[in-house]
């Protein structure tokens, strides 16, 4: 491997696990954008370097211990490596702090949880919540996901990717490509979008992001990670744009900018799992929010400590098979 153009050590005071925290921001174990190794997380990123977009790939190296305080090293290739791995501790959620007020509430049994629930905390203490950046990416990777199975979801994020390839700077993985520059996603022809087994909607909101995309970039850039007032005014004027509705704005915010409060209402599993896992029996979105509510300012935290309880989604009817138009 070629060294590296840029490279850091971070020394976090927190325990830190990489490949828990970034593995959110992974589209299917064949994304060709973020992609775990066994020696920690690569991802291609478009970075702000002297007023452009410059691409770089990033190494960010797992911990010697994900339970405890240990140093990690973050390594860069491409023009944009220098910015890339200034911009680490926020990819990585360390500019957050809100996890100790939430422990505290979660040490003071002044709200109640499941056992499960409550010692997910204690045995994942790595976990953070990333803050990507890129908004208008995020926002694309979430639109292809919005009515459609995952299957699909992912097959549209590849197929895109490909469409418009970059190669990745530096020795990242084989198959990595840089994320799709909005330029060229404006490019793509309207059969292209069909043959990546996107729908008509989703390609229609791809597009007035990417249109948009220099504007939604920038209004990201104005809100600071982990500012949960002001991530809501963001959420609320991001659902001005078409396509763009309050689910595909959460799931884009928590991974762009780190949303600790935002919780995807609109979801179809989410609000059932949370009331099943919270009272042993489903709610709506309704009822998801109700049970929330005591943990305003953590909501997204709790999502992620059920998800990582242990406890199963139950699973009621056929498993949705949609049909396969592209080659009509």
């Amino acid at each position: 491997m070629s060294g590296p153009n840029a490279s850091r050590r971070l020394h976090p005071a927190v325990p830190m696990d990489v490949t828990l925290t970034l593995g959110v921001l992974q589209r299917g174990h064949a994304d060709p954008c973020v992609r775990v190794t066994p020696e920690g997380v690569w991802l291609t990123r478009r970075v702000d370097a002297e007023g452009a977009a410059a691409p770089a790939s990033l190494l960010v190296r797992r911990a010697e211990s994900a339970v405890r305080p240990s140093p990690i090293r973050v390594e860069a290739w491409g023009p944009g490596a220098q910015a890339a791995v200034a911009e680490a501790e926020a990819l990585l959620g360390l500019h957050d702090d809100g996890w100790a007020a939430f422990e505290d509430l979660l040490t003071s049994g002044g709200q109640r949880l499941p056992h499960h629930v409550a010692s997910a905390r204690r045995t994942r203490p790595g976990l953070r919540l990333p803050a990507h950046g890129r908004l208008a990416e995020q926002l694309v990777t979430v639109v292809l996901e919005q009515k459609v199975t995952h299957d699909q979801a992912r097959h549209g994020w590849r197929q895109l990717v490909r469409a418009v390839a970059e190669p990745a700077p530096g020795p990242a993985p084989r198959g990595m490509l840089l994320p799709p520059d909005p330029r060229a996603v404006l490019r793509v022809p309207s059969w292209d979008w069909h043959r990546f087994w996107v729908q008509p909607a989703q390609a229609k909101a791809i597009l007035q992001v990417a249109e948009r995309a220099e504007a939604v970039d920038r209004l990201g850039r104005q809100v600071r990670p982990g500012d949960v007032a002001a991530t809501a005014e963001l959420a609320r004027r991001l659902q001005s744009l078409p396509g763009i509705g309050a689910w595909t704005v959460a799931e884009a915010l928590q991974r762009s900018h780190g949303a600790a409060d935002l919780v995807a209402v609109g979801d179809f599993h989410l609000a059932h799992h949370v009331g099943q896992v919270l009272t042993g029996r489903r709610v709506d979105d309704e009822g998801m929010l109700r049970l929330l509510e005591p943990w305003a300012g953590h909501r997204q935290r709790l999502v992620r400590m059920i998800g990582l309880s242990g406890e199963r989604r139950e699973r009621f009817g056929p498993r949705l098979a949609p049909e396969d138009h592209r080659r009509r």
